[in-house]
């Protein structure tokens, strides 16, 4: 279908994902409502954005309270904590963003008849035992470990989505995003990039998890938020994997980072972390056959243009 969205709502509009579906909106002749708490986030990180007047930066915890705004044809909800850093120093408003927040977000597009849009991730598979994961994998989550506030926030959101698209006629899309990776990453996220372009650049031990073997699938940022919108347009309502479909270990990935950032920094293996995934990687074949989106940014290429944006900050630099 055409664009057609004139007025977007944003939840986590400051973020990693945020900011640059903002702009893209933005781009895209769409005013946005730009929603954020600031919990893992910046208003640096939008900065650019503010001198448009088709934009509105609001700070707002959809988790706490709803968000009341008119003629709204589109609600993106990005809003949570999503890295391992960040969700374990906020558990509880973790699974409040999954389950308050994700109601007070489709209690806004029921209001407005607008599109919902659910980010979700590829963390609703667990440790799969399924390679690669399609969607009609239900997963292996552990409910009591250490990262089911993340997890089960997440399939709670995904549930309680199709529950109002069913039963309240919401017009509703999921996505399950895969490892995403490019500029806006905060420095000390703990995600797998940041961390290791960090310690390269400052010469520092790369630190590896276990033997380094488990497997990730790496997605550049702008390839993300142009899966994200292509599900906007299109008409699957079921949820859909979005994420480049190339598995990479952990080891081979920090070497990788190593080698382009030209570091001599050693690579050290810590304790495994418990029930971090050992495989990750999508099968895209319904976003490639249902949606016509494909990632365009290889893997060097996109860690080449991250690394250029760590190297031109400051090492303190704290982004969302």
């Amino acid at each position: 279908m055409a664009w057609v969205f004139d007025r977007a709502v944003v939840t986590g509009g400051a973020g990693f994902l945020g900011a640059p579906m903002c702009a893209e909106l933005l781009r895209r002749g769409t005013e946005v409502h730009c929603l954020d708490n600031f919990s893992t986030s910046a208003t640096d990180n939008v900065r650019e954005l503010r001198s448009d007047p088709r934009f509105e930066l609001v700070e707002h915890d959809i988790a706490r309270e709803p968000f009341h705004a008119g003629n709204v044809d589109l609600v993106v909800h990005l809003a949570s904590p999503a890295s391992p850093v960040d969700y374990l120093r906020m558990p509880v408003e973790t699974m409040r963003a999954g389950s308050h927040g994700t109601a007070h977000a489709l209690d806004l597009a029921e209001r407005a008849g607008a599109r919902f849009l659910l980010a979700s991730t590829s963390e609703v598979y667990g440790d799969p035992l399924q390679h690669p994961q399609r969607e009609d994998y239900w997963g292996n989550v552990n409910p009591v470990g250490p990262r089911a506030v993340y997890d089960e926030a997440k399939r709670y959101a995904e549930a309680l989505t199709s529950c109002y698209r069913a039963h309240r006629g919401v017009d509703t899309r999921i996505v399950r995003v895969f490892n995403s990776y490019g500029p806006g990453m905060r420095p000390t996220d703990g995600r797998l990039i940041s961390t290791f372009i960090t310690q390269a650049l400052a010469g520092e031990p790369m630190t590896v998890n276990g033997d380094g073997g488990q497997t990730r699938s790496l997605c550049y940022v702008d390839d993300t938020v142009r899966g994200l919108l292509a599900a906007v347009a299109g008409e699957r309502t079921e949820p859909v994997n979005i994420g480049r479909p190339d598995e990479m270990t952990v080891l081979e990935i920090a070497e990788l980072v190593r080698s382009l950032t030209g570091s001599s920094s050693p690579i050290t293996h810590l304790a495994a972390v418990a029930d971090e995934p050992t495989r990750r990687c999508p099968d895209i074949t319904v976003a490639a056959q249902r949606l016509g989106w494909r990632p365009q940014v290889d893997v060097a290429e996109g860690l080449r243009r991250t690394i250029d944006w760590f190297a031109a900050r400051p090492a303190t630099a704290a982004v969302g």
